[in-house]
């Protein structure tokens, strides 16, 4: 990474599970710089959703360095997450046109809810479909299946955790981090949503923001695909040793069944 730049430039590592960010500044410069990003973050900035995009450069190794503008900001408050401005943002993802023509470019196919069902029947360990809140949860979603196929299929996120939420100086929000986004119903970024953020007497009011009237086939939607990404946490954070996290996340399985 430092080949990029001249020995002025102090590079460090950004975090994250995959390793492949930096953060770059020399002087009043600073940048984000990412390794292999998708080429669909070039969309994602033409449409102001992240941080605006200063380059794409290819290395002789083959690798792919972008750089976004490193802005000053932080993370949304949880409480923050009922603004309407993070309301009008989603929206805005879920209409977009550019986004999903890019990610059915790359080859993304919708995901459909009886193959997300299959993946959990498959992926899920014995020792956890022992546990009797587990097994009220494959149970629902199986006999559900076939009433949660709404037809709309958009671009949607897949962890909007006020965590991936920048709001900048100037008071522009971003959602960051697209590396798990896929096509599928807006109910499961709707329902993770609302499950994690908004008391449900206020789902009614936060949705007429969002654009969307609420009702029992939505509602349905949303706990069906709520309980379907709590049951793959489930699996992953007992797959990484990570009992206390898995036990947070059976916790709000119990809640939303």
């Amino acid at each position: 990474m430092e080949d990029l730049f001249g020995q002025d430039w102090e590079i460090t590592p950004a975090g994250g599970a995959t390793g492949a960010a930096y953060f770059a500044q020399h002087e009043e410069q600073r940048l984000f710089l990412k390794r292999n990003s998708s080429p669909f973050l070039a969309v994602l900035s033409a449409e102001g959703i992240v941080p605006k995009l200063v380059w794409t450069k290819r290395l002789e190794n083959g690798d792919v360095i972008t750089a976004q503008q490193w802005l000053n900001g932080r993370e949304l408050k949880p409480v923050e997450m009922k603004d309407e401005q993070v309301a009008r943002l989603l929206r805005k993802i879920h209409e977009s046109e550019p986004l999903l023509s890019m990610l059915k470019r790359l080859g993304k196919s919708p995901l459909e809810p009886v193959t997300l069902l299959h993946m959990l029947d498959e992926g899920i360990d014995r020792e956890l479909t022992l546990h009797p809140s587990i097994q009220s949860a494959l149970a629902f979603l199986n006999g559900n299946v076939g009433n949660v196929d709404c037809g709309e299929r958009v671009v949607c996120h897949c962890d909007v955790n006020h965590n991936n939420w920048l709001l900048s100086e100037n008071n522009q929000l971003y959602l960051i981090d697209w590396d798990g986004a896929m096509i599928a119903d807006p109910a499961i970024d709707l329902g993770l949503f609302l499950y994690s953020y908004i008391p449900k007497n206020e789902w009614a009011q936060w949705l007429d923001r969002y654009g969307l009237s609420l009702s029992e086939e939505l509602e349905l939607r949303m706990k069906w695909y709520v309980i379907a990404q709590a049951l793959t946490s489930i699996q992953w954070h007992k797959k990484q040793n990570r009992f206390t996290e898995m036990d947070k996340w059976i916790e709000f399985l119990e809640k939303a069944i």
